[in-house]
């Protein structure tokens, strides 16, 4: 599975009802502060990477953080 279907996955568990795709905007699909911490703390413990809010936010969708995720296990 690719890092942004597995992003999509671990979305789906806190949003939309598991219904979550690779474009799919964070807000717009209720995502909130909590759910946000939520998230960032599942991919510092399934991935090992330590995203900032703010980042992930920026980054809005589960691609653009499969990116970030990707950028800092390369060391960018």
């Amino acid at each position: 599975m690719s890092l942004v279907r597995e992003i999509s996955a671990l979305w789906g568990e806190y949003l939309n009802d598991g219904a979550v795709e690779a474009d799919d905007n964070f807000f717009e699909l209720g995502g909130n502060s909590l759910i946000g911490i939520k998230i960032i703390e599942r991919v510092a413990g399934e991935y090992g990477v330590d995203l900032s809010v703010r980042a992930f936010y920026l980054a809005q969708t589960p691609a653009r953080v499969a990116e970030l995720i990707e950028q800092a296990r390369a060391g960018v």
